[in-house]
């Protein structure tokens, strides 16, 4: 499956969730399980532009992206570990490609702050830039 369709298959099992806020909760409680070693919260993994402090590791495994995250805020790690959900044991060059829809597909761009918005950008501007890194 390709990264693309794996994002379209992850927007469908979030819209499930009819409620909107309801379906927010449900990527803030996934979040939760999103786990990064003590060793990664350093300051060279922190996403710039995040209002509240977020660190994003990446690695290349066996020719495969991975990424772990966590953040301060259970909302934002929530959000954010659904992209490193998204981009993980994805082809480094799809990851740098293909940008993630899931903001619109599941109708967040309309619930979430523009500075909320900026900071997911920025998060997604490291995970391409980290892809393109080990493509």
């Amino acid at each position: 499956m390709t990264l693309a369709e794996q994002q379209q298959a992850l927007i469908d099992d979030l819209n499930i969730i009819h409620d909107p806020h309801e379906r927010l909760n449900a990527v803030v409680s996934r979040g939760a399980a999103m786990k990064l070693a003590e060793e990664h919260k350093i300051e060279a993994n922190l996403v710039p532009g995040c209002v509240s402090r977020v660190w994003l590791h990446g690695e290349l495994v066996d020719g495969r992206s991975r990424f772990a995250c966590d953040a301060e805020s259970p909302m934002v790690k929530g959000l954010a570990a659904l992209l490193c959900e998204l981009y993980t044991d994805a082809d480094p060059a799809e990851v740098a490609a293909i940008e993630p829809k899931v903001w619109e597909g599941c109708g967040f761009t309309k619930m979430l702050s523009p500075t909320r918005l900026n900071g997911l950008a920025n998060m997604r501007k490291r995970i391409r830039e980290m892809a393109q890194r080990f493509a």
